[in-house]
């Protein structure tokens, strides 16, 4: 018996912020759209479910400053100037196919991301998302930031609502697998459903999220350091990677860096969705050998978290220990950057600490005394970078260094969680796949985290928001190719 064939315009993989997003957009196109979602409903969304979903604004109607600048500036390696150029050119229709191919930035996709997002946050407004200045978890900040109220789980919620209204059809426990490729064009998935495998006519939409949920894939990239990570929320499990495997087995480019992740530091003995540390810039980072391994405050949190936690997750077993003291506890809203909701390791002593925590009680005395020798007198500033240094001390404390001296003592654990893979698809501004060779791939789109930004350092609070507005574009543009394209199924089962 062949497989169920069922006809669309258009075909979502994925139903977080940017499959929402493409849905949405695509059933307002007028086109008949069908959204595919691994998960069950009750944990449906991926990563935007369990996020607090901050982004990188100014207000509702303006970008926060720099932003494009950040994204650009984002350290790709060492590529071929000549090709640097010619990805500079202000025209893409005068960019060689070697440039719209390559891996660095397309400064298109930057200069739409940072025009349409405001216009992408009044659309969902519209829907009924509410965005405000909420809360942030970090002490010092380098950047405005903006969240949807409720959340990454509003999200999904009123944009999911919001896609029902419209017609869209959603499928829980979908999986897609494969691309259905005619005459050079996509023209539709197959999936492997609760109910065996079915195929979907129509343009696609790939919105399914990296590979964090997916241990080989993990290894793939990242070798041994996979082993000592994990998704950061549950979401990311369901995020194994079919829609970039799909992709490329098509011909499509790649962007981003594909050894690298977005880490975030967080508590390994809690299961709360993103149970991050970000206090340690007010303590000490110790590892297993009892030792310090990095400056811990080289500046505002929110710019250094990423690369402090690869310096942790470069650690033997991936692993380290904030250490404070009181003065440290009594810095105002100090926990608002500690989301676990385990109880930290407390001692009287750092000898008696060093016991619970199974750390050489020697070397961690020998570590803290040096680095308490090492702080000196001056003003102390927790809002901002403040130049309390430590002195003759290395590595180094660049701020905020002031000696751990009253107790009890306490000592989180801290681990590398993979927020989302920076490694992914390459796009155009449009959100059409490009192959190899710098063409776009007809009939095939993608946004948010399934597609290639990032090279060394995650631009802060831009996943959700790139994810939003470029869903939004993927969804319009690939209801505009169906429309114009022949009748894309003559199919049984046709809703």
């Amino acid at each position: 018996m062949g497989q169920q064939v069922d006809g669309y315009d258009v075909v979502v993989v994925g139903g977080g912020v940017a499959g929402l997003s493409a849905a949405c957009a695509a059933a307002e196109a007028g086109a008949r759209v069908a959204l595919l979602e691994r998960a069950v409903e009750s944990e449906s969304g991926g990563n935007t479910r369990y996020t607090e979903a901050f982004l990188r604004m100014k207000s509702v109607e303006q970008t926060a400053d720099g932003l494009e600048d950040s994204l650009v500036e984002d350290f790709m390696g060492h590529p071929d100037p000549g090709v640097v150029q010619d990805a500079a050119l202000l025209s893409e229709s005068r960019q060689p196919s070697l440039s719209k191919a390559h891996h660095v930035i397309d400064l298109d996709y930057v200069a739409e991301f940072s025009t349409s997002a405001p216009a992408t946050l009044a659309w969902m407004t519209g829907h009924g998302v509410k965005f405000e200045f909420l809360p942030t978890p970090f002490l010092t900040t380098s950047t405005s930031r903006m969240a949807p109220v409720g959340g990454g789980l509003a999200i999904v919620e009123v944009m999911g609502e919001a896609a029902r209204g419209l017609g869209v059809e959603f499928l829980f426990e979908t999986t897609a697998r494969s691309l259905l490729v005619e005459d050079g064009e996509v023209r539709g998935v197959s999936a492997k459903t609760a109910g065996g495998w079915r195929v979907f006519r129509g343009r696609v939409v790939l919105a399914s999220g990296g590979y964090q949920g997916n241990a080989e894939m993990m290894a793939r990239y990242h070798g041994d350091k996979a082993l000592t990570t994990r998704p950061v929320a549950r979401g990311g499990n369901y995020n194994k990677g079919e829609g970039i495997e799909m992709a490329l087995a098509a011909g499509a480019a790649t962007a981003g860096n594909f050894s690298l992740f977005h880490a975030e530091p967080v508590d390994p003995r809690s299961g709360e969705p993103e149970a991050a540390i970000f206090c340690f810039p007010h303590g000490i980072l110790v590892n297993e050998e009892g030792e310090r391994f990095v400056d811990e405050a080289r500046g505002p949190i929110d710019a250094w978290y990423e690369r402090t936690t690869r310096d942790i997750h470069a650690q033997t077993g991936g692993i380290a220990w904030v250490l404070l003291d009181q003065q440290s506890l009594a810095v105002p809203n100090i926990m608002s950057g500690v989301r676990t909701g385990v109880a930290p390791v407390s001692a009287d002593s750092v000898a008696a600490l060093a016991e619970k925590l199974g750390l050489p009680v020697d070397r961690l005395q020998a570590t803290v005394a040096a680095y308490n020798d090492a702080c000196q007198d001056g003003p102390f500033d927790h809002t901002v970078p403040d130049g309390l240094a430590t002195r003759g001390l290395e590595p180094a404390k660049s701020n905020w260094a002031r000696p751990l001296v009253k107790g009890p003592f306490v000592a989180y654990p801290i681990m590398a969680a993979a927020v989302f893979t920076f490694g992914g698809l390459k796009t155009t501004a449009a959100a059409e796949v490009v192959d190899r060779d710098g063409r776009p791939i007809v009939g095939l789109y993608a946004a948010g985290e399934v597609t290639g930004l990032y090279y060394s350092n995650y631009t802060g609070s831009t996943s959700v928001l790139r994810g939003a507005t470029f869903g939004k574009i993927a969804g319009g543009r690939a209801a505009a190719l169906s429309a114009l394209s022949p009748e894309e199924d003559g199919s049984e089962g046709r809703p």
